[in-house]
């Protein structure tokens, strides 16, 4: 058997109670894919992160779900860069680019002091496609009514890296009756089976902030709820430029969203949306905390 140190880091928090967490292992390198896997799976959180050699990037980071790899983690982003950084391990580096399987993007870091450290990554650019089925089914899966859903607006697959399905909610009370079935959602999400699905509303709990969401993982990730999400809150920056504002903007649209309210772990995510002719370019920003370390063992029962 082996044992491997985990690192915790919860994201969008300098709480180490809030935001969401994410395990960070550092010798990735020296890991097979299947014990990679096997360590996501014994950490159980909703991603674990290895930042591996890149031949293309300044580093390589690779995202686990404990069912399977994700393209592309925003919060296990924040949590690995920020791990990196105060560990000495990027020396001077505050502007460098990271291979994900979504794509080689930009990461650059702000800090006056370790506590004051922001992380900005530039996600891949957004794609949309539509949900073509039964509004009834996807309320009732997540523990709602048709009613609820604000019809004004459209139901989308966004991914700026990572697909979720974006559910416009009529009013913020309707977050707290939230109960996912996740099983249910691969045959109601009939075009993208594996997609989570990422109600949100306009109205929000704090006066700062632009946006509430929640988000539910796909029953495929083995995981529940997503506390606070960085790639479904930069596709949801996308909705809001085109959906909302209707491309009527010039000056790049600054949001921030609020998350994880609900289960005691809420967060914040900043979003800048800037629109370079026909696309967006998304961004991110947030910080972490570290919370504590422990080990894994491999092989074992």
């Amino acid at each position: 058997m082996k044992s491997i140190k985990v690192y915790q880091y919860n994201a969008f928090s300098k709480e180490p109670n809030k935001g969401n967490p994410a395990g960070v292992v550092l010798n990735g390198d020296e890991l097979k894919d299947k014990e990679m896997q096997e360590i996501a799976f014994k950490v159980g959180f909703n991603e674990t992160a290895f930042p591996v050699k890149s031949e293309v990037a300044d580093l390589r980071i690779r995202f686990f779900t404990p069912g399977h790899e994700m393209n592309l983690c925003g919060h296990a982003t924040m949590a690995t860069v920020y791990a990196l950084k105060t560990k000495g391990l990027l020396g001077d580096k505050t502007d460098f680019t990271i291979e994900t399987n979504a794509g080689i993007l930009p990461i650059k870091i702000n800090s006056t002091s370790v506590s004051e450290l922001f992380i900005t990554m530039k996600q891949a650019p957004p794609q949309f496609q539509e949900f073509q089925g039964s509004k009834k089914d996807l309320a009732n899966s997540i523990g709602l009514k048709e009613t609820d859903i604000y019809d004004e607006l459209p139901i989308l697959y966004g991914s700026t890296g990572t697909w979720t399905l974006l559910v416009p909610i009529k009013r913020l009370d309707a977050f707290k009756r939230m109960k996912p079935n996740n099983k249910a959602f691969p045959a109601i999400l009939k075009e993208m089976p594996k997609s989570s699905i990422h109600p949100f509303c306009l109205e929000t709990y704090e006066t700062e902030s632009d946006m509430h969401a929640r988000h539910f993982s796909s029953p495929y990730s083995g995981t529940i709820e997503d506390a606070v999400t960085g790639t479904a809150s930069g596709v949801m920056g996308a909705f809001y430029a085109k959906y909302i504002k209707k491309n009527n903007f010039n000056e790049p649209i600054n949001l921030i969203v609020e998350q994880g309210h609900e289960i005691e772990k809420e967060g914040r995510v900043m979003v800048q949306i800037s629109k370079k002719s026909e696309f967006y370019d998304v961004e991110i920003t947030g910080n972490a905390v570290h919370v504590k370390d422990f080990e894994v063992l491999l092989g074992d029962a």
